[in-house]
């Protein structure tokens, strides 16, 4: 057995990668009893030498030459930590092509990208592990790949991003507004300068079209991941969810159905009884719903330095323990085997199936409830609740909203353009979708 130490090279030292090194070091001896050799992080790839990192770095080699790791014969594992995709990609492929493993957090870069650094990393004969890049500190993919090698998977949902959570948490709590919650995730350094990934649902349809991936072993499909933000919800709109019953939560769903499979990124309400309804602030969660397990709920820190790291060293380990095992016989990156993925119909969003919460504002007048319930009633749209709060004054505008059984997106689609074409319904009709127990 070979005794001497793996040596790993980071590409980038920001937050995760300090905490990667500081990670590996506190825990050296568990590390290195668990992969039967010691890990040395070697040397890492800055774009600042000089710059305070956090972490101790008297026996790591830093280098503003990212080919000083890519190509030094004696790294045996990049982790690549810079984010973004076109240079994390030429990156990554040439660390591959010289015959080196690879571990990342890198989401984007896996779900656009994947196919071809798996494709590239099979010829090579190499692994290339990416934990760290769902859900933080929570081993969710490899409780898919392996854990639940057993079962048929029907259904993935999860709150995938904690930005969101934080902020319709803080918006529930304190009546807040959503351009007030966002400022102070910026400070808190929960959400970056530019937000949009986060608050327009890309970075959440990233990590959906990864866990789709592995739960139903079919390729990567990030472009046909439907994908809405939180941007548009109001804290009207998380008091009406909870006086319903309900919370409002940012979820990424992906779903085996008669139909195909739907891939959706979207605010929702979930009903207050079901465990996902109390994952608060930054955390993440994800449910499994499978044939054999049943439904299962894995749930902790969805980023921050240590928890991520966390992610980054399981890999390491797993990549060491298995450097001498046959490649034809290692766990397949997507769980399936390459030769062996299905390509299933991606399902329309305008044929989705699911209950919804619509909220207008209408005229106080007689015959509008009756006008509306028409139209939801001509689109085969059964209502289960309705609520109009009355105010004084004969033509006042009053608030209206209800929730309807579940029905196909198309119809209620058709239902809203009616409606909002009502003389009664002034302004905008607003619809969120609703996730019942399933």
């Amino acid at each position: 057995m070979n005794s001497s130490p793996v040596k790993i090279g980071l590409l980038g030292l920001g937050t995760v990668g300090a905490g990667t090194v500081n990670v590996l070091a506190r825990n050296q001896d568990e590390i290195q009893r668990r992969a039967g050799r010691a890990i040395q992080c070697a040397k890492a790839c800055v774009q600042d030498v000089s710059k305070p990192r956090g972490c101790d770095l008297s026996a790591v080699q830093l280098t503003t030459n990212v080919h000083d790791i890519l190509d030094d014969p004696e790294i045996g594992v990049v982790v690549e930590l810079i984010g973004g995709e076109a240079t994390a990609r030429e990156w990554v492929l040439r660390a591959i092509r010289n015959k080196k493993h690879v571990v990342t957090a890198n989401k984007a870069l896996i779900a656009k990208h994947g196919q071809e650094i798996f494709s590239e990393a099979n010829k090579a004969g190499v692994m290339v592990a990416f934990e760290a890049a769902v859900a933080g500190g929570i081993p969710i993919i490899k409780t898919l790949r392996e854990g639940l090698a057993g079962n048929r998977v029907s259904r993935v949902t999860g709150i995938i991003n904690g930005t969101c959570n934080f902020i319709l948490t803080e918006m529930r709590e304190k009546g807040r507004d959503f351009t007030d919650v966002l400022q102070e995730a910026q400070q808190l350094g929960y959400a970056e300068a530019d937000p949009t990934f986060d608050i327009e649902g890309v970075d959440a349809a990233h990590k959906l079209t990864i866990l789709a991936a592995i739960a139903f072993g079919m390729p990567l499909l990030f472009d046909s991941v439907y994908t809405e933000g939180v941007s548009t919800v109001t804290a009207e709109d998380v008091a009406n969810a909870e006086s319903l019953g309900y919370r409002i939560k940012h979820l990424g769903i992906a779903s085996q159905t008669e139909k195909g499979v739907e891939l959706r990124v979207h605010p929702a309400l979930v009903p207050k009884q079901r465990l996902l309804a109390s994952v608060e602030g930054v955390m993440n969660a994800v449910e499994i719903q499978a044939d054999a397990v049943g439904e299962a709920l894995f749930y902790g820190p969805g980023a921050g330095a240590d928890p991520t790291a966390s992610a980054v060293v399981a890999d390491i380990v797993d990549v060491v323990r298995q450097l001498t095992a046959d490649p034809e016989n290692r766990v397949p990156h997507l769980a399936f085997q390459p030769d062996n993925l299905n390509h299933p119909a991606i399902v329309p969003m305008e044929e989705i199936e699911t209950a919804y919460y619509v909220y207008c504002l209408v005229s106080d007048q007689p015959g509008v409830l009756a006008d509306i319930t028409a139209i939801f009633a001509a689109h085969k749209i059964s209502i289960s609740a309705i609520e109009q709060h009355h105010a004084a004054g004969v033509q006042s505008q009053v608030p209206l909203m209800l929730l309807t059984k579940t029905t196909k997106e198309s119809n209620l689609q058709g239902a809203l353009k009616e409606m909002a074409d009502l003389e009664s319904v002034k302004g905008k009709v607003k619809r969120i979708r609703v996730e019942l127990e399933h």
